[in-house]
């Protein structure tokens, strides 16, 4: 099971903590990571078994749960920059006044609207999310969609397609497997999300590339894998620093 579908797959609390048990692993929900449960892991001179490593492991990889979300697509979190903003704020522990001032808007009042305003929108999503729990219980026709990735850059309907199109798409483009070379890399917008989705796997979490080694794998897979590559960052499924020196699989 992929990131994405274990961090769609999770429950609120586990959401809320950034990791989940899993056999005889603790598992990042935010990027993936591994830990194995009964081995002790160093860090700054402490050692620590597995649960608590991983506490550590958030707050140095992604800060916290709250900021690795709030950085998500606004697609993804149904928040305005303006409602970003916000929580931002007032998760740093600002008060109204403090954020009336920093944003330079309205009055301390104004920032309390603002406050209820999304009081009211967590209502509609506990709401919501209800009703979507017990709909899974009585729906017995709703295909299973393919999982929006975390890093996604683009939320639109490229991500409308079934785990059997997604089969399918696999099936018509990498003839040999998912293994072997890329047919052709014409592809519309919703079979190339599909095809870097699984191009993406060739590449390990937490590990640095460097430009030849990206290239590397690419070639593999496609004649033309400088415009793999940029797709595979266009898309969020890579990342890289400026100068291209460093490549990464983005969490």
């Amino acid at each position: 099971m992929g990131v994405s579908e274990l961090f769609w797959n999770a429950s609120l609390e586990e959401l809320k903590r950034g990791y989940i048990q899993q056999d005889d692993h603790v598992v990042c929900l935010l990027c993936g990571k591994r830990l194995e449960k009964g081995v002790v892991y160093p860090a700054d001179g402490v050692f620590y078994e597995a649960e608590r490593y991983m506490r550590v492991h958030i707050e140095q990889a992604h800060q916290s749960v709250f900021d690795y979300l709030i950085r998500l697509d606004k697609k993804l979190t149904g928040l305005t920059d303006h409602q970003n903003r916000l929580l931002r704020l007032f998760y740093q522990g600002k008060s109204d006044a403090d954020v009336q001032k920093e944003l330079g808007i309205g009055s301390a009042s104004t920032i309390r609207n603002h406050r209820f305003a999304l009081k009211e929108k967590e209502r509609q999503a506990k709401v919501f999310l209800t009703m979507m729990e017990l709909l899974k219980e009585r729906d017995k026709h709703a295909p299973a969609f393919l999982d929006v990735h975390q890093t996604a850059r683009m939320v639109d309907d490229r991500y409308n397609v079934t785990l059997d199109e997604y089969d399918k798409i696999l099936k018509k483009y990498f003839p040999a497997g998912t293994d072997g070379p890329l047919k052709t890399f014409a592809l519309k917008e919703k079979h190339r999300l599909v095809v870097l989705r699984e191009i993406a796997k060739r590449f390990q979490p937490e590990r640095i590339y460097t430009e030849k080694e990206v290239n590397q794998i690419l070639q593999a897979v496609y004649d033309d894998y400088v415009t793999v590559r940029r797709y595979l960052i266009e898309y969020g499924f890579l990342d890289r620093k400026d100068d291209g020196s460093q490549y990464w699989l983005k969490a």
